[in-house]
């Protein structure tokens, strides 16, 4: 199985019978703890990525729901820059009383220090405490307009046109980069890497016929290939996206027939917030995600809902980053 994937197959029954048995199983708050009060105030919820990117419409579709739930506000901050770095960093100086949250994704958390570990000398899962998946995403191969017909036509041309091809992703190191580099690899293809600040960036350049390809997530190209502006060659996963089912899966074809490729995003807190905040916070999470309405607007937007209780959270994003640090060594993938 491919890094970057996330552990879909728990049954919702189960992750949310698993978490009732942690939290019963807990010893309670203090009644005069300043948790036990919590929220007793609004609660920022940190966005790595701009406005409008991926990252950014799963946290607007579920914040507001999370916001009834905790009957606060949870405000949802977009801090960019650094390829989400600076967002991970903020929290992580956060103040541990729950009511600085980041909806993070593996690129800032977990990548950037094993792309730059001098200069992003932090370690995400030391320095934060995962809480709650909340959606995967799969990613879609995607080229300009008129590049080639299909998947078997593009790898023709690719090959026949070594290095001058180019992809766009969102900068050195992220998921993207590393979601591409695992495409090259699979299938042997030499193309040329076009870093950008921002998914949306990519795609619209790759809209106008700037860049040739890109590897983008599905919940954000699902317009643009429905509309024609992009040409769709498959999905990173095994399944094809309920959204796109018209595209097929890479794994498909026999150059990626082990390629397995979705994306998580979560919740995280920054390190030694009191567990029971943690708990409380989980609780709700996996309360929101229980909508069948919620579910069925994450399927629309292209995400699919992620159940697992904190401590299977926690392993999982320990185990990702031991495979994703195997891929960017032997892609040679480091900014100094």
């Amino acid at each position: 199985m491919t890094s970057i994937r996330c552990l879909t197959h728990t049954t919702r029954a189960l992750a949310l019978a698993a978490l009732s048995a942690l939290a019963a199983s807990a010893s309670p708050a203090r009644a005069d703890s300043p948790s036990s009060a919590w929220p007793a105030q609004p609660i920022v919820a940190v966005v790595p990525f701009s406005a409008g990117g991926s990252v950014d419409v799963a946290a607007r579709l579920l914040m507001p729901r999370l916001a009834e739930r905790l009957k606060q506000p949870v405000v949802v901050e977009n801090t960019v820059g650094a390829s989400g770095t600076i967002a991970v960093q903020r929290v992580i100086r956060a103040r541990p009383d729950g009511y600085t949250l980041l909806f993070g994704v593996a690129s800032p958390v977990t990548v950037a220090p094993l792309v730059s570990p001098a200069r992003f000398a932090y370690d995400g899962l030391r320095e934060l405490q995962p809480v709650v998946p909340v959606a995967s995403s799969a990613f879609v191969l995607i080229g300009r307009p008129h590049l080639a017909a299909d998947t078997a036509e593009l790898l023709r041309l690719v090959r026949s046109q070594p290095g001058r091809i180019n992809f766009g992703t969102d900068g050195v190191g992220t998921s993207l980069h590393i979601a591409a580099e695992m495409i090259r690899q699979q299938a042997g293809l030499d193309i040329v890497h076009v870093p950008y600040k921002s998914g949306p960036q990519v795609l619209t350049e790759l809209a106008g016929g700037q860049i040739d390809l890109a590897v983008l997530p599905v919940a954000l190209a699902q317009g643009f290939i429905r509309e024609g502006k992009v040409q769709a060659y498959g999905v990173t996963s095994r399944r094809r996206a309920a959204t796109l089912p018209q595209v097929p899966s890479l794994s498909e074809m026999p150059e990626f027939r082990s390629l397995d490729i979705e994306a998580w995003q979560g919740l995280l807190l920054p390190a030694g917030t009191p567990p029971e905040i943690a708990r409380r916070l989980a609780a709700e999470m996996h309360a929101v995600l229980a909508d069948p309405e919620v579910v069925r607007r994450l399927s629309d937007a292209g995400f699919q809902p992620m159940e697992m209780t904190q401590a299977r959270f926690a392993d999982y994003l320990a185990r990702e980053r031991k495979e994703l640090a195997a891929v960017i060594r032997a892609a040679g993938i480091r900014v100094d």
